[in-house]
């Protein structure tokens, strides 16, 4: 069998797991979040922290919510790891530096997890277990909470309320999130990645010395690590590491984790708003995003010419001939078209062509299908976009879902793409004008330049990839990096959840034959392009600087 039919067979077997689970999961998450009924572990949370889940929040109570409850993780994780030399379980290795720290702590509450450590290296199985894996399941059901308000903003009609964001987030972990990753984790095992927590320990000789690696509850992070959409690695090497997975079934799974609840929330979109049609004409969007890019990469990555690309079967430089080019490319656009940032190769070997289009699935917003929860409030946004677009171009007011988009959710919706761009353009625009940042990349030329504007890409998206030659464990890159990620994460859900109370209150528009079909394949259409349009105006001419500039070159 050949390299590029693999890598086909791979991405209809993917398709066909991802569409055998889309109705059962979405309907079971749709029915989690409008259930009235609170279980007996969720009771005692409540009591635990004080809250009553039956109180219903307008979205500014519900928005103080989400920051007051990650402002206490990003402070519990940061104490956390500076006192990890002083805690038990923690293999020896000293407390992690303030900067280092920060960025961090910061990273895994906004559901990023980009790294500048080695993970086997600096962080010991407190940390792992009690601080970051913790972080993976609660950041996850923070972005999903999120999400649910803006789609009971579009369901509900004059009220202003938005649900319970302590309800929202406890059901998230409780009800949807543990036991998926506790299924997972056990075919992970089954695969053969580790789950234990043994100590450091010599495997062998090799050139003269020896080579150490420590243990670790690697398959239960791993599961939520892909389920959740945060993609930090219990090794340096992340996906890649046979540790964390083992074999091309298991790369193909941990793909499958990676969009199965994406995909899955614009099923619970359509059956909370009452139209399925709906949530499949979402779907139809990310899908033919997604299937276009993985089309794409396959593309740049086989094509290349040669004697050796020929024999290698591809550019296979900094890929696992285990997963292959297939399995790379899939897993490439997957984790960049979401906000996860896992990655089973080395981003920074793609061809010029294939690390713009990792670099162009972020830009996209990582709403094909996005991260989970983010994907599915950053894709309603652009339909709001596409909506007003379509409105002008035939002299009438817009409305979606039996709402009208006036001048103030218009303004909410532009303010949130505007932020993640100027986020990436200014922050780059200054590590390139100053001298120190420079110094720590790679390479040179387009190349160089690609390494800072993926890093503040990854950033501000709250992705968490990189094309790794670049060194960001330096007080510059852990301080600014961290900056865009709690910027990139919280003030885009300042204007979702604002927007969302602002729909709730509006009295539903009766449907008319001039009423836009949002639910054909016509609007798809436009919303696909919406999409690529804005998103090319944008970034293009950063593209064009280096990923472009070094694919043509």
């Amino acid at each position: 069998m050949g390299p590029v039919t693999a890598g086909v067979l791979q991405l209809l077997a993917l398709t066909g797991g991802l569409a055998l689970v889309y109705i059962p999961l979405g309907t079971y998450m749709a029915r989690v979040y409008s259930s009235k009924h609170h279980l007996r572990a969720e009771r005692w949370i409540y009591k635990g922290i004080g809250a009553d889940p039956d109180t219903e929040m307008r979205w500014p109570a519900y928005l103080r919510g989400v920051l007051a409850f990650s402002a206490v993780g990003v402070l519990f994780l940061y104490a956390l790891q500076r006192l990890q030399g002083v805690l038990p379980g923690s293999l020896g290795f000293a407390s992690i530096d303030p900067d280092q720290a920060f960025n961090t702590a910061v990273s895994f509450v906004t559901n990023t997890n980009w790294q500048s450590y080695y993970g086997e290296q600096a962080m010991g199985h407190v940390v792992q277990t009690a601080g970051l894996a913790v972080q993976n399941f609660v950041s996850a059901a923070v972005g999903m909470a999120v999400a649910v308000a803006l789609v009971r903003g579009f369901a509900r009609s004059r009220s202003g309320e938005l649900g319970n964001f302590w309800a929202d987030l406890v059901r998230g972990v409780v009800r949807i999130l543990v036991p998926l990753a506790f299924v997972a984790a056990l075919v992970l095992v089954a695969c053969g990645a580790i789950q234990n927590f043994s100590g450091i320990h010599e495997v062998g000789q090799f050139m003269g010395g020896s080579q150490q690696w420590n243990g670790g509850a690697v398959a239960s992070q791993e599961a939520i690590k892909e389920l959740g959409t945060n993609g930090g690695g219990y090794f340096n090497a992340n996906s890649a590491h046979p540790f964390e997975n083992p074999t091309p079934f298991s790369n193909l799974f941990e793909i499958f984790l990676i969009l199965v609840i994406p995909f899955s929330l614009t099923r619970t979109f359509g059956v909370m708003v009452g139209s399925v049609k709906q949530g499949y004409a979402i779907l139809a969007t990310m899908g033919t995003i997604w299937l276009g890019f993985v089309s794409l990469m396959m593309w740049a990555e086989f094509s290349r010419h040669g004697p050796a690309f020929e024999l290698a079967g591809g550019a296979m430089e900094g890929k696992e001939v285990r997963f292959g080019l297939g399995g790379s490319s899939i897993f490439a656009v997957s984790t960049t078209l979401t906000s996860t940032g896992a990655v089973d190769s080395f981003h920074s070997s793609f061809t010029g062509l294939g690390g713009g289009i990792t670099l162009l699935g972020m830009m996209l917003g990582e709403i094909a299908p996005g991260g989970v929860g983010s994907g599915l409030y950053g894709m309603l946004i652009m339909a709001i976009i596409a909506v007003f677009i379509a409105g002008l171009m035939v002299g009438r007011t817009p409305e979606y879902l039996g709402k009208k988009i006036s001048t103030r959710e218009i303004k909410l919706a532009a303010l949130y793409i505007l932020v993640t761009p100027a986020l990436v353009l200014v922050f780059t625009a200054f590590a390139m004008a100053l001298p120190t940042p420079a110094d720590s990349m790679t390479n040179s030329g387009a190349h160089g330049f690609s390494e800072i504007l993926y890093a503040y890409t990854s950033a501000s998206n709250n992705n968490g990839s990189a094309f790794a030659g670049l060194n960001a464990d330096t007080q510059w890159f852990n301080t600014t990096l961290g900056i865009a990620m709690l910027l990139g994460r919280f003030l885009p859900m300042v204007f979702v959840l604002a927007l969302a109370g602002s729909l709730a209150r509006q009295s539903p528009v009766p449907v008319t034959a001039g009423t836009l079909r949002t639910e054909k394949p016509l609007f798809t259409g436009l919303l696909v392009g919406a999409i690529l349009i804005i998103t090319g105006l944008t970034y293009f001419p950063a593209l064009a600087l280096g990923p472009l500039a070094e694919g043509l070159a």
